[in-house]
């Protein structure tokens, strides 16, 4: 199989071709490797070396010879090491059993290539960390694939791999593929196990799932790698059908909330603003019912809450490794801002915390009502197209925690608000940029709802077809 046939199919194509023989798992892998080595020395999305063979996959599965790649943070594979883009780790921390996803994940038939980089510990909107440089859009290198998943979009949008994992905290799946012109599904908390590791990673923010080229491809990952383990806190209800059936153009009339104003107030870049406008137009010629409104929240009282959220989890992760490492915390092994998050973090109480709580409550059931008139909520997904590499630079030192998360939010205005309130939200590419950027939209939905978003999803595939555009490095 040449590289430049395995680019043009998403990962269920390639999936068929291997299902109906055309061609084997081991043709398909080859190409997929000398894909991802025909770009990674313009993009920088791996850590370290591709593997000398694809992790095992159950080669039945629903995806079977896919390859794949899995982000350094939270997810793991047996005796892979993770650095969780961090100098701190050093050659990675190998763990001795498989998360429960990465389980699943094998059993769909995914087989991983390699580790994609990520800023360290996760808290970035781009990807340029001290201990593994910056990676770069394959729109244009010298933008940022947005982050923290970015060394996976970069791969995916590139066309080196069809699907890769991610992981969503404020935004982390949604941000890069609004940057690098990709469908990022951040699923409802609890639809995607968390197990072992963790119940609710971030107190609740933290979402594990993939970005994908295709609407198709995401709603049939989640189909395999939807449900609980024993021991998990949420139990949601299974699909009417499934999710691939809900991406279609739904048959019903929806009501849909269109809001092009930020909440924190953050300035929004046109091409942001068009793009978010011209799916809204999409979606009434399809026959929905689109009208500006927005959720009214205390964003003052977000933000504090949402900082100290992170901060916390920031200094558990931080102060925790260097424990175990046998090693002090400072600016020689973390980058200043993680530095400051965590030191911040530490000095937070239980009083603090129950806080928190309080107004995450609040915003939960803020946003519930407001959807309540709505079947979803419609937003540009980040402020601008991208950012410059550098702009996101977690190693400033001018910065303090708080400075540091309102230059990120800044850029991502629309992303925390369904972490904060388990909602699913998708970004799917809009109209792009005047430079040919892509520009994300987002749709956020009704806790457990993923079917709407899919189905609208799916439909704004089909207006405004993003699968026919290349970026300018791409696999060959």
């Amino acid at each position: 199989m040449q590289v430049s046939e395995y680019a043009e199919y998403d990962a269920t194509g390639l999936a068929e071709l291997v299902r109906t023989g055309q061609v084997t798992p081991a043709e398909v892998h080859a190409a997929g490797r000398q894909a991802v080595e025909s770009v990674n020395g313009q993009l920088n999305a791996l850590v370290g070396e591709l593997f000398e063979k694809p992790l095992e996959a159950d080669q039945t599965g629903p995806f079977g010879g896919v390859p794949f790649a899995i982000k350094d943070l939270v997810l793991h594979a047996e005796g892979i090491p993770q650095r969780a883009g961090c100098r701190m780790l050093g050659p990675g921390v190998p763990f001795p059993y498989d998360t429960a996803l990465m389980r699943r994940f094998r059993a769909a038939g995914l087989a991983a290539l390699g580790v994609t980089a990520t800023p360290e510990f996760g808290f970035n909107a781009s990807t340029e960390s001290v201990a593994n440089g910056p990676t770069r859009n394959p729109w244009d290198t010298s933008r940022s694939p947005g982050g923290s998943s970015g060394g996976s979009a970069a791969l995916v949008a590139a066309r080196a791999l069809p699907v890769a994992h991610a992981n969503d905290g404020g935004g982390s799946i949604r941000i890069p593929a609004a940057a690098s012109g990709l469908v990022g599904l951040k699923p409802s908390r609890g639809r995607v196990t968390v197990a072992p590791d963790y119940s609710d990673p971030l107190l609740g923010l933290g979402i594990e799932f993939a970005v994908t080229r295709t609407v198709r491809d995401a709603a049939a990952l989640l189909d395999a790698v939807a449900g609980s383990e024993p021991g998990d806190r949420y139990l949601l209800p299974d699909p009417a059908t499934t999710f691939l059936a809900a991406a279609r153009p739904p048959a019903a009339r929806l009501r849909i909330a269109l809001s092009t104003t930020a909440p924190n107030g953050a300035p929004l870049d046109a091409a942001c603003i068009d793009a978010a406008r011209a799916a809204a137009e999409a979606l009434q010629r399809a026959g929905h019912t689109v009208e500006e409104a927005a959720p009214e929240f205390d964003v003052a009282a977000f933000d504090d809450a949402n900082l100290k959220a992170w901060c916390s989890f920031l200094a558990d992760g931080a102060y925790g490794a260097a424990a175990a490492l046998g090693t002090e915390l400072s600016t020689e092994v973390l980058e200043h801002t993680t530095l400051a998050c965590a030191e911040y973090g530490a000095t937070l109480t239980a009083l603090d915390m129950y806080a928190v709580d309080r107004v995450f409550n609040a915003t939960t059931r803020t946003l519930a009502q407001f959807l309540t008139g709505y079947d979803a909520w419609l937003t540009p997904t980040t402020a601008a197209p991208n950012t410059a590499i550098g702009h996101l630079n977690a190693n400033d030192e001018s910065l303090d925690a708080r400075g540091w998360y309102d230059r990120i939010f800044t850029f991502a205005p629309f992303t925390a608000w369904s972490n904060v309130t388990g909602t699913p939200a998708i970004s799917v590419p809009g109209t792009p940029s005047p430079e040919g950027w892509p520009v994300g939209v987002q749709l956020v939905g009704r806790y457990a709802g993923e079917e709407t978003l899919l189905g609208l999803a799916a439909q704004l595939e089909e207006a405004l077809p993003w699968t026919d555009r290349r970026p300018a490095v791409v696999a060959r």
